[in-house]
C-alpha cells in the first residue's frame, strides 16, 4: 500500500486538542487513491469519561448563558464556516471520496441548520395563558436537558454533525461529538470553528473512537441524550443499549437507521427528467446517502423505455477522483467496502435478476488503487432477493417492474424500511394518494431526495427511526430540552381554607 507522510487526529475535550493516551489507533485513508492519510486515536473508556466531565462542568453556566448570547455564538460560528465553505468540502473529498462539488453541497445544508438554530430566541419562546381561573396564570418552558451526544456515520462527515450539535448548543446543552473513525478531520475543523466564534470551553467536544467509545456515552449517567445517524442494526443497538439505563434521568435516543428508497415511474412521468433524477440520486455520492435511490419502480408500460433510457447515462456515468471538476461519482469510501457492495452484485446475479450493466471491475486509470466501482443496474429485480431487500449503500440500481399504481404502493409498504420515497407523474391526483397512502417518512413528488430543509425536520418511519422525534427543525428542539409546566398565583387571590375538589377552570 502506498504510505504516505500522515497526520495523527486526535480528540478535543475543553477546549483544545487532547493526545490520546489509550495506544490505539486507526488509520485513515484517501479512498481515491488508498493511500492512508492520517491516523485517527481509538478512545478509552477513561477519555471518553473525562470528556463527559469536562461537558458536565461546561453545563450550567452554559445553560443559564441567555439564548440571545448563544445564537450571537452560533451567527459568528455561521460566519466562519461561510469563510471555510471550501476548505470543510476538500477535507470531505479526501477522506470520504465523493466529489468536491457534492461536499460543497453538503456542507451548504449544514450550515443551514445552524442558521436555523440561529433563531432560538423565537424558537425557545412558549405559551402563556392568563388567568385560567382563580387568580392562576399557566405557561410552560423548555429547559436544556444537560450533556448530549452524537454519533455520526461517514457518509455525512460535516452534515449530519450539523443536525445535531448547532441544535443541542442553542438549546442550552452541552454536547459530545463521536464521529466516524472512517473520515474524522472536519471533527476537528469544526472544533476549532467553534472555538473561533467563542463557545465556552466544555460546551462542544470530540472523541474520536469505535464501539468502545459509543458504549461508553451509551451507559454514563451524566449523559442525557444521544443521537444516532447510521445502519439500522446500530441504531437497534443504540435505542435497546438506552432503554436499559434506568433511574431518575433515562436516557433520552434518536436513533435514525437504514433505507431502501423507492422512486416510483409512472406512465404520465416526463421520461426524461424521471431518467436524470435516478441516475442523480442513485449515483451521486456512489450512492452512499441514506436517501439514495436504490429501487426504481416501473409502473405498467413506462418498464421498457425506462431502461432502454437508463442504460447508456449508466455507461456513461463520469466516475473519477472526486477533486477534479467534472467527476460525477467518485470512489466509495473503504476497500472493505467495495468488497461488500461487489458481493451484493454476485447475489443479485445468482438470484436470477438481469445484470444489464456491471460496473464491479471499473478502474480509473492513475488511481488503480482507489475503492472505484462503476454504476451498476439491474432488471427484473424481485422482493424476494437480497438486493431488493438489503441496504447495499452503493452505486448499484434496481428496477422492480409492477403491474399498477396500487401494487406500487403495497410494495413499498411491505419494505421494512420507511425513510425516503418518491413518485414522478403529472397527475396531481395520483400523487395527492400517493403523499397520503404511502407508509414513508419523507416523500418526493418529482423532487428524487426530498431531504427536508433545516426548519423543517429529518427522520423516517418503521425500520428507519428508533425514538420519538425527527432530526433537527423543531422536532430538533423538543428532543433537547424537556417540557415544563407553570402554575401560579400570589396570596391575595387565594381564598381561605382548603380545597377537596379537583381545581377546575373557574
Amino acid at each position: 500500500m502506498n504510505k504516505l507522510s500522515t497526520t495523527d487526529i486526535q480528540h478535543y475535550i475543553n477546549g483544545r486538542v487532547v493526545a490520546s493516551t489509550s495506544g490505539r489507533q486507526q488509520d485513515v485513508f484517501n479512498p481515491a487513491t488508498g493511500a492512508v492519510t492520517g491516523r485517527v486515536a481509538l478512545a478509552s473508556e477513561q477519555e471518553v469519561q473525562a470528556a463527559v466531565a469536562a461537558a458536565q462542568a461546561a453545563a450550567p453556566a452554559w445553560a443559564e448563558t441567555a439564548p440571545l448570547k448563544r445564537a450571537r455564538i452560533l451567527f459568528k460560528f455561521k460566519d466562519l464556516l461561510d469563510k471555510h465553505h471550501d476548505d470543510l468540502a476538500a477535507a470531505i473529498t479526501r477522506e470520504h471520496g465523493k466529489v468536491f462539488s457534492d461536499a460543497r453541497g453538503e456542507v451548504t445544508r449544514g450550515i443551514e441548520v445552524v442558521e436555523f438554530a440561529c433563531g432560538i430566541p423565537q424558537l425557545m419562546k412558549t405559551q402563556f395563558t392568563d388567568n385560567i381561573g382563580g387568580g392562576i396564570d399557566n405557561w410552560q418552558l423548555r429547559q436544556p436537558l444537560g450533556v448530549t451526544a452524537g454519533i455520526t456515520p461517514f457518509n455525512f462527515p460535516f452534515m449530519v454533525p450539523m443536525w445535531m450539535a448547532p441544535m443541542a448548543i442553542a438549546t442550552g446543552n452541552t454536547f459530545i461529538l463521536k464521529p466516524s473513525e472512517r473520515d474524522p478531520s472536519p471533527s476537528l475543523m469544526v472544533a476549532d470553528l467553534f472555538k473561533q466564534a467563542g463557545l465556552p470551553d466544555g460546551v462542544f467536544n470530540v472523541v474520536q473512537g469505535d464501539k468502545v467509545a459509543v458504549d461508553t456515552l451509551l451507559h454514563h449517567p451524566d449523559v442525557k441524550a444521544v443521537s444516532f445517524v447510521g445502519s439500522t442494526p446500530i441504531a437497534e443497538y443504540i435505542y435497546t443499549e438506552g432503554a436499559k439505563r434506568k433511574g431518575a434521568y433515562p436516557l433520552r435516543v434518536q436513533a435514525l437507521g437504514g433505507a431502501k428508497n423507492h422512486l416510483v415511474v409512472m406512465p404520465d412521468a416526463d421520461l426524461d427528467q424521471a431518467v436524470d433524477a435516478l441516475i442523480g440520486a442513485a449515483y451521486g455520492s456512489a450512492g452512499e446517502r441514506c436517501m439514495a435511490i436504490s429501487v426504481a419502480v416501473a409502473v405498467g408500460s413506462v418498464a421498457d423505455k425506462l431502461i432502454e433510457a437508463l442504460i447508456p447515462r449508466v455507461k456513461s456515468l463520469v466516475v473519477k477522483n472526486g477533486m477534479e471538476a467534472d467527476a460525477e461519482m467518485g470512489p466509495v469510501v473503504s476497500a472493505p467496502h467495495k468488497a461488500k457492495i461487489e458481493g451484493y452484485i454476485e447475489q443479485g446475479v445468482q438470484a436470477g435478476a438481469k445484470l444489464l450493466v456491471d460496473g464491479r471491475s471499473f478502474t480509473v486509470p492513475g488511481h488503480e488503487q482507489g475503492y472505484f466501482l462503476g454504476g451498476s443496474l439491474f432488471d427484473q429485480v424481485t422482493p424476494d432477493m437480497t438486493i431488493y431487500k438489503e441496504e447495499i449503500f452503493g452505486p448499484v440500481l434496481c428496477v422492480v417492474r409492477v403491474p399498477d399504481f396500487a401494487a406500487a404502493v403495497e410494495l413499498i409498504n411491505n419494505h421494512e424500511y420507511g425513510n425516503g420515497v418518491s413518485l414522478f407523474t403529472s397527475d396531481g391526483h395520483t400523487a395527492r394518494e400517493f403523499s397520503r397512502r404511502i407508509e414513508v417518512g419523507m416523500v418526493g413528488i418529482n423532487v428524487p431526495i426530498p431531504v427536508p430543509m433545516a426548519w423543517h425536520s429529518f427522520g423516517g418511519w418503521k425500520r428507519s427511526l428508533f425514538g420519538d422525534t425527527h432530526a433537527y427543525g423543531e422536532e430538533g428542539i423538543r428532543f433537547y430540552t424537556r417540557y415544563k409546566s407553570v402554575m401560579q398565583r400570589w396570596p391575595d387571590s387565594i381564598v381561605k381554607g382548603a380545597e377537596f375538589t379537583m381545581p377546575v377552570a373557574k
